[in-house]
Order: C-alpha cells, then sequence, then structure tokens
C-alpha cells in the first residue's frame, strides 16, 4: 500500500508552528514516498471552532507551501474530511463495539471496554513503548460516546485513519500515551493499524513549552515580519530532524529527498528565531538580483518608498546585508530621500576625527573634477593618502556623508548608483554639518 499520512487541526486558533512542523514532517514523509498527504479538519468543537481560525490553518499551510492532495478544497474519496460532517460513519462503527460487546452504558455516556493486559508498541521514533493496562485505576475504561451522543476524539481519530486507510501517523509526542488506547480500538475493530512516530516537543530557549502566547509562534506572524516562505519551511524542518552532513540551507524539494524518520531526534527542540532569521538571509542570499529586488520591493512601497529604475541596482547593493524582508526600507531609504538624517552616533564618530571634515572637503573637490566615475571608490584611498591619512580614515566619514548610516551597502555600489553630482552634493552637505 502506498503511503498515506494526515494533519488533522482543530480550528480553535491560527497555526501555531508546533502544529505546522507536525503538517510539515507529515508532508515531507508522503512527497519522500511518493505518497498521499491528507488534511482532515478535526471541527467538532462546535462552541471553539471558528471559520477565521479554519481560514488561518487553511492559508498558512498554503504559504509555507505544503498543499494537500486530500481534504477540504480538494476533494477525494475517502471524504468527507471535516469530522463535523462524518456522524453517521461514526455511528456505523460504533455500532460494531455494541455487537462485540466492547462498549458498555455508564450515565448516559459509553465506555470502550479495555483488554487488560500489557501493551506493547513500536514507535518509530521513540522506539519500544509498554504501558500496562492491567490496573484499572490507573486505565480506567475510556468514553468514546458521551451522553449528548457526540464522539470523542480518540474514538473518531481511530475510525477516520481507518476510513481514510492512513498508513502513517506522525504527530507530537504529547499524543504518545494515547497510542495504546488507540491499538486497542484498532485491535477491537479487527483494523491494521498505522505506524506511529511521535515528534519531540519544541521549546523556548527558556527550556519551556513553546507557548501559544510567544511572539513567534503564529506562522501568519512570519510574512508581515519580513520572512520567506522558503526559509520558514527550512527552519520548521530542522526542528527536531536533521539530515547527515553541515549543511543547514535546504530548498523544499531538497528537503523531501533527504527526509527520513530515521533521522528524527528524541530529544526536545529548541526554536531560536535568531536561527531562523540567519536562514532568512541565507535564502534570500540565493536569490537571483531580479527576484530578490521583486521579493523585496513590497517592502520599500509599504514604508512610502517610490521606487524608480534604479531600484534593481539598489536592492542588489543591500542582498548580503538583509536578514528579514522589513529591514530593507531603513536600509534604501537614503538612495531616495536628499535630505536623509545623520545617525547621531554614526555623525559623533566622524566628529571624533578631527581630519574627517578637511578629508571630506577635499574628497568632494576630488570627485567633482573626476572624469571617470569608475575610479571614484578609488578616489577615496588616493586622496587620504595625499593628506597624510589612511584610506580607512576617509571611508567611513565617506560612507556617513553619503548615506547618513554606518552600515550599509558597499561605497563602490553607493557611488555609483547615486552618481557624481548627487555624491559631491551629499558629501558638501555633510561638511556642512560638521
Amino acid at each position: 500500500m502506498s503511503v498515506r499520512t494526515r494533519f488533522a487541526p482543530s480550528p480553535t486558533g491560527y497555526l501555531h508552528v508546533g502544529g505546522a512542523r507536525t503538517a510539515l514532517f507529515n508532508y515531507l514523509f508522503a512527497k519522500k514516498h511518493g505518497g498521499t498527504f491528507v488534511l482532515r479538519v478535526e471541527d467538532t468543537d462546535q462552541e471553539r471552532n471558528t471559520d477565521a481560525a479554519r481560514a488561518a490553518i487553511f492559508e498558512g499551510m498554503r504559504w509555507l507551501g505544503m498543499e494537500w492532495d486530500e481534504g477540504p478544497e480538494a476533494g477525494g474519496e475517502y471524504g468527507p474530511y471535516n469530522q463535523s460532517e462524518r456522524q453517521e460513519i461514526y455511528a456505523q462503527w460504533f455500532q460494531k463495539l455494541v455487537e462485540k460487546d466492547r462498549v458498555y452504558e455508564e450515565d448516559g455516556a459509553w465506555r470502550f471496554r479495555f483488554d487488560r493486559r500489557l501493551m506493547v508498541m513500536r514507535d518509530l521514533v521513540c522506539g519500544e513503548v509498554a504501558i500496562d493496562y492491567c490496573n484499572e485505576d490507573n486505565t480506567p475504561d475510556m468514553v468514546v460516546r458521551r451522553s449528548d451522543g457526540t464522539f470523542t476524539f480518540h474514538f473518531v481519530n481511530v475510525v477516520d485513519d481507518i476510513e481514510m486507510k492512513i498508513t502513517h501517523v506522525i504527530r507530537g509526542e504529547d499524543h504518545l500515551m494515547n497510542t495504546p488506547k488507540h491499538l486497542q480500538l484498532f485491535e477491537a475493530f479487527e483494523e491494521t493499524p498505522p505506524q506511529y512516530a511521535h515528534l519531540p516537543l519544541i521549546l523556548d530557549m527558556e527550556g519551556a513549552k513553546m507557548s501559544k502566547r510567544h511572539a513567534a509562534a503564529a506562522v501568519d506572524s512570519y510574512a508581515p515580519r519580513g520572512y520567506t516562505s522558503d526559509a520558514v519551511f527550512n527552519f520548521l524542518a530542522l526542528l527536531g530532524w536533521s539530515p547527515k552532513g553541515e549543511e543547514e540551507i535546504f530548498s523544499p524539494q531538497d528537503l523531501i529527498e533527504l527526509f527520513s524518520l530515521e533521522n528524527v531526534n528524541r530529544a526536545p527542540a529548541k526554536f531560536d528565531e535568531e536561527k531562523c532569521a540567519w536562514m532568512n538571509q541565507q535564502h534570500l542570499i540565493k536569490l537571483s538580483p531580479e527576484d530578490f529586488a521583486s521579493v523585496t520591493q513590497p517592502y520599500a512601497e509599504e514604508a512610502g518608498i517610490t521606487v524608480d529604475e534604479n531600484y534593481l541596482a539598489i536592492a542588489t547593493s543591500i542582498q548580503e546585508k538583509v536578514r528579514i524582508l522589513t529591514e530593507v526600507p531603513d536600509l534604501v531609504s537614503f538612495f531616495y530621500n536628499p535630505d536623509y538624517p545623520f545617525v547621531e552616533e554614526a555623525m559623533e564618530k566622524v566628529k571624533k576625527n578631527e581630519a574627517a571634515k578637511g578629508l571630506l572637503e577635499k574628497l568632494a573637490s576630488a570627485l567633482d573634477t573626476l572624469s571617470d566615475w569608475s575610479e571614484a571608490k578609488a578616489t577615496i584611498g588616493t586622496t587620504a593618502k595625499e593628506n597624510g591619512a589612511k584610506p580607512g580614515q576617509l571611508m567611513f566619514p565617506t560612507r556617513v556623508a553619503l548615506s547618513g548610516m554606518a552600515g550599509g551597502p558597499d561605497l563602490g555600489a553607493i557611488l555609483e548608483i547615486l552618481g557624481k553630482d548627487e555624491c559631491v552634493r551629499r558629501i558638501r552637505r555633510a561638511v556642512a554639518a560638521l
């Protein structure tokens, strides 16, 4: 049988990074084996389910590039894929338990009668796990049908996995102790269970479980904060899994080819947003100049910058500097603002260099008479030497004069983009400010 995995979120809130990581591992495993990735919505909690949460989950998965093969909006032969539409199916499977005398009524609810023995299961990540069901005090028979007629998570989960022919259940470690209960249901139904793989928890940098209140917990927060989907996909894939070798930057297709459950770690994963930002930078560096300009332009325009025909060159000049795309406006604004402010700390550093003002005056004159503008950057060093200074003594003041900032694009790129007249004007403006 071909591989079939599923992601089964409850639409009660946004797509959490923990849920996204679970979905991602299911997606990668299915794609690696040429199988099917199923989206199943556990929407039986009518009081907490919302259409907004449902939409956020779907949008988050699609933003990450995890399009499901079967499920809501995609269809498939094992639907419906919303649990709220499957009540008749559950009732039929419940009747099978009645006929086998595996359930009994208690205070209006129906409990599943456990087989009182040692349960031993083989988890693809955790290895062998044993739970003793001999003691009823520790493992009381579980409710499968509530007094109001609705069915519990454990029951519908198993029925759906049977009906949808799921071969592998890849889910969080917090479900590990539920698995023996599910295996007992599979046995009662005389059905072959899927193989289980339970993923390590995701902890924050302080070692606590990743809270829903954590600023980086929601997948839909990443695009507005300047992350690319491929970088977040890459980052989530390495939370609790690692390929062999030192490489950490992968495309989605790379990850599909490399993924294996054997390399899922047992230890909890640490969520390091600094690492995510670094990974985002590496993905941005790999883009072509045209693609980088395209992906950064909306962030510049949203900040009120009217880009022009120079934007490709401007974007290219900052490509290796950008970690997250929200940094772009601050890095490029000086190109478009003739009255750019001088960063106070940078200007104070220039003022401490007593020779800076005189050197900048000499540089402005030298650049003003330069016939070959391709020699502009070299002229900085030449001017410094001719006036008894080291090139470095003039490089920093020139950068601050041209951009107002202590860091940023290569000086050669700034000179080329701004052109002769504007560079001379900016340097003389800085001299006046000194």
